[in-house]
């Protein structure tokens, strides 16, 4: 039976400060965000691993343990990536849980056609960190930021990318949405798909329409 090219991580290892507690944890539409993110992975037919975060969360999937846990997601990113022998490493955080699953398939098959090293969703013209589609080449150079201390991600996909000799590739979502080629289940529109659910205040704003 052949293997899968890509596995999907959930990144879950943030300190949650302005959410006062475990964001993972924290329940919305009467399941914890956590829980969101793995599903999304799993309808979008991927793998789910969550990466860079507490034992605690180990009865909801396996867990790839970070290292460095004070690196951020930067080195949950990498940590996943070394754990996988896929290709393709497909990486949602927890506090997007109204990211379609449709937009995660998309960006991952876009990345097997074009053959790009980092691939992501835009909105109103600027590139959204995640979801996240790498390719294992981009390993090394996104281990290299992580060494050098610069730390955030956005910036290291580009200076991965840019070691390969490319750009990140990224797809504008409202196009997607315009042209039928990713639907939101709700109806919600694009830009609503990437909010971040970071505080209290941000999961009451959420349940808005």
């Amino acid at each position: 039976m052949q293997e899968p090219d890509a596995a999907g991580f959930v990144l879950a290892g943030g300190r949650s400060s302005r959410m006062g507690r475990d964001k993972a944890l924290v329940e919305f539409r009467g399941q914890p965000l956590v829980a969101h993110a793995l599903a999304i992975l799993r309808e979008a037919g991927l793998s789910a691993v969550i990466a860079g975060a507490q034992p605690t969360l180990g009865t909801f999937a396996p867990i790839v343990e970070d290292r460095e846990p004070l690196l951020g997601p930067l080195g949950g990113v990498c940590a996943a990536m070394a754990s996988a022998t896929a290709r393709w490493a497909v990486f949602v955080p927890v506090d997007l849980p109204l990211l379609p699953a449709a937009l995660v398939r998309y960006l991952l098959n876009s990345a097997r056609v074009r053959g790009r090293a980092i691939t992501l969703a835009s909105v109103a013209g600027f590139a959204q960190t995640f979801p996240a589609v790498v390719d294992r080449v981009a390993l090394l150079g996104l281990r290299a930021e992580l060494d050098a201390g610069r730390l955030g991600c956005f910036s290291a996909f580009r200076a991965a990318a840019a070691g390969l000799e490319q750009t990140v590739d990224a797809v504008s979502a409202e196009f997607l949405a315009q042209s039928d080629q990713v639907s939101h289940p709700d109806g919600l529109p694009a830009a609503r798909w990437f909010f971040n659910f970071n505080s209290p205040q941000d999961l009451r704003e959420g349940e808005a329409p």
